[in-house]
């Protein structure tokens, strides 16, 4: 399995300066080619800010981030604009579907802007509702469509173009517990079709699913795991432990680094206010 994405030292700071807020602290993370990996951490641990970094919809402060071996981190809007639509398929909690188009024209929406000819994005379009199970649902809008659907109408969109990088933002949020099991589903199904999966969430039971799980906290990395069937309880009770150990430190003044934690990098292996 080839190296994805390397991320070396990253940090992201907002307000330099006396009052300024590290919400990524010299982060390192490897991610190799077709891995399904859960970023896991609670609203203002810095999950969403290291999703904008992977997404290349912001750049770091400093540190390097290299994705198929570019250096992200040096690029200019029109480069990150272009490797987003290459790379990477988004898919955000909120769906972010345009409630006057169909299922089919918002899946044909990215493929626009690529400068696809009408009857190939037609091609895709229909193909990738199809892998999502909206085939018969098309030429429905938003409205006529449930929040699962209107979900796998969002992840239809993400992998119309077949990019190598699914990033999904905590992709069941806003589903009742039969619709998140459709979609972790289908988000199984497209890592073993040999997508890399990247999902960024604070539920443990998404993280459940996911082969190997990186705790986020404080804007640092401090465990990173091969999941070898943990369950969600067990994720869980990791997480109210990290989170009661920080906060211990912190009330024992403890300077040993800012999080009050040893961390766990894998050399290889929400902004600061989320």
């Amino acid at each position: 399995m080839g190296e994805l994405i390397r991320i070396e030292d990253m940090c992201k700071i907002y307000n330099p300066g006396e009052n300024e807020v590290r919400a990524l602290d010299h982060i390192s993370l490897t991610i190799g080619e077709k891995e399904f990996v859960a970023i896991i951490g609670q609203s203002g641990s810095g999950k969403s800010t290291l999703m904008n970094m992977l997404g290349c919809l912001d750049v770091p402060t400093s540190g390097t981030y290299l994705l198929h071996g570019q250096d992200v981190a040096e690029m200019l809007d029109d480069e990150l604009s272009d490797i987003r639509n290459r790379e990477i398929g988004f898919i955000f909690q909120g769906f972010n579907l345009i409630a006057s188009l169909t299922a089919k024209e918002n899946v044909e929406l990215p493929l626009i802007y690529r400068g696809l000819p009408k009857k190939q994005r037609s091609e895709l379009a229909i193909e990738a509702l199809r892998k999502v199970g909206l085939e018969e649902r098309m030429h429905h809008k938003p409205s006529e469509m449930s929040g699962g659907q209107q979900q796998r109408v969002a992840i239809a969109r993400a992998i119309a173009q077949a990019p190598p990088i699914i990033l999904a933002d905590e992709p069941t949020g806003n589903l009742d517990s039969h619709s998140s099991v459709e979609i972790m589903e289908i988000l199984k199904t497209l890592h073993d079709e040999g997508r890399t999966v990247i999902v960024i969430t604070h539920d443990p039971g998404i993280a459940a699913k996911a082969g190997r799980i990186v705790h986020i906290m404080d804007g640092k990395i401090y465990k990173d795991e091969i999941n070898e069937g943990k369950s969600e309880s067990t994720i869980r009770a990791e997480v109210a432990e990290a989170q009661e150990h920080v906060t211990t430190k912190v009330k024992g003044g403890s300077t040993n680094n800012e999080s009050g934690m040893d961390l766990h990098i894998k050399e290889d292996s929400d902004d600061g206010e989320e």
